[in-house]
């Protein structure tokens, strides 16, 4: 499961005043419910921005989340089918551990960034979104940009760097991506794609999805992330494949309801066999057929709304070896001081571990998280990152803060 979602084409409590609460994992007492409530991007990142860039067809506008006002810019981009807000509580977690600005931006068709040709997710293109919105924010005097990529961001983070796109990068963190385990996973991405629910009756309900199969591990990460992958849409109510697909994102119904539900099949049941007589029979079937005539009128039609995924990631195929080929000697041609965070060290390939034992990069390996590692375990990877940061003179630990 982890190698199909490694590509992540697959955003708890609210934290304490001052940042991030301590304890990613929420413990629950007996008998208690998890909280799926979705949390506000405004409790983790301090501002918003819109960022417009010029191109052929016209402008672009890139959707940025921004935190701190001192210190080297952490640039952070998400992974496939996410969205910056996949970077929330790691942000809350960095801010609190060294001085530093964050801009986690939503690449071009993922979240709220708006360009004319959503369509075109090469990574050419998208390295290139990446320089025109630093071009845009900084001018031609840039601050020192440690660059963070995920998964599919990881991969364009390299490309954007082999192509000196920021001039003024200082490092390069990539997340749980690696070409070898990367390219051996595409065979079976369209298979995991087809499993996801195509829609969600609630963003509670996308959020405990993600949890329960085991996309994101953290319930405070899925509650402000997943806000990010889905959208909002309203349907007639009586249109029956809405009908039938809005309860797809339901894995696990309460136990009350499902016994109700039970009950109630078995009671029409034998209420079923009990009728004997043809005119009750025809009769029972004529209020039906008077009943759906009724609902389907256009005075009685409903609008139902539901939620379904930003990024239809099927139609993104062709791009994907484009991400992902030849990536492993992208990142060790990379000349600025590199770190690789991975879930396990069986994704290493062969470029990658010659290239380790040479001490080319440095390597960290996160055990029991997922493919999303900045979701389900910001800690560990702010301090990682912190760690590398501060080794490499790039920034000091805040005061107060034991490492």
């Amino acid at each position: 499961m982890e190698k199909q979602l490694h590509l992540n084409l697959l955003a708890s409590r609210p934290p304490m005043a001052g940042g991030f609460q301590s304890g990613s994992k929420m413990k629950m007492g007996p008998g208690r419910k998890r909280d799926f409530t979705p949390l506000l991007w405004s409790q983790y990142f301090e501002t918003i921005e819109d960022v417009e860039v010029e191109n052929e067809n016209g402008k672009d506008i890139f959707r940025l989340y921004c935190s701190g006002s001192s210190g080297p810019v952490l640039l952070l981009l998400h992974g496939g089918g996410h969205s910056a807000l996949s970077w929330a509580v790691f942000t809350a977690v960095i801010c609190s551990r060294i001085s530093c600005r964050v801009v986690a931006m939503d690449l071009r068709a993922h979240g709220d960034t708006k360009v004319k040709n959503p369509e075109d997710l090469s990574a050419d293109t998208m390295a290139k979104d990446v320089g025109k919105v630093v071009e845009a924010l900084y001018g031609e005097s840039p601050p020192p940009i440690m660059m963070i990529g995920h998964s599919m961001g990881g991969a364009i983070a390299v490309h954007t760097a082999s192509a000196n796109l920021v001039p003024s990068l200082l490092g390069l963190c990539v997340i749980d991506v690696v070409e070898g385990t990367a390219m051996d996973a595409l065979n079976s991405m369209q298979n995991f794609l087809r499993s996801r629910p195509k829609t969600f009756k609630s963003l509670e309900n996308a959020i405990e999805w993600s949890v329960k199969s085991g996309q994101i591990r953290n319930i405070e990460s899925a509650r402000v992330s997943m806000g990010g992958q889905v959208k909002k849409c309203e349907e007639s109510a009586n249109n029956p494949s809405v009908s039938n697909s809005i309860g797809e994102g339901i894995i696990e119904e309460e136990e009350e309801e499902g016994g109700a539900e039970e009950s109630n099949k078995k009671r029409m049941k034998e209420d079923d066999q009990e009728v004997q007589s043809p005119l009750v029979i025809f009769l029972f079937y004529a209020a039906i057929v008077l009943l759906k005539i009724k609902m389907i009128s256009p005075l009685q039609v409903k609008k139902e709304s539901f939620y379904t995924w930003r990024v239809e990631l099927s139609k993104t195929e062709k791009y994907w070896d484009g991400w992902f080929r030849g990536l492993s000697a992208l990142f060790l041609s990379c000349s600025v001081p590199k770190l690789l965070l991975l879930a396990g060290v069986d994704r290493l390939d062969k470029d990658l571990t010659i290239g380790q034992m040479q001490g080319k990069f440095q390597m960290q390996v996160l055990p029991q998280c997922g493919h999303a590692v900045h979701e389900d375990a910001p800690e560990k990877v702010a301090d990682a990152l912190a760690t590398f940061m501060v080794r490499h003179k790039f920034t000091e630990f805040k005061e107060g803060f034991l490492c």
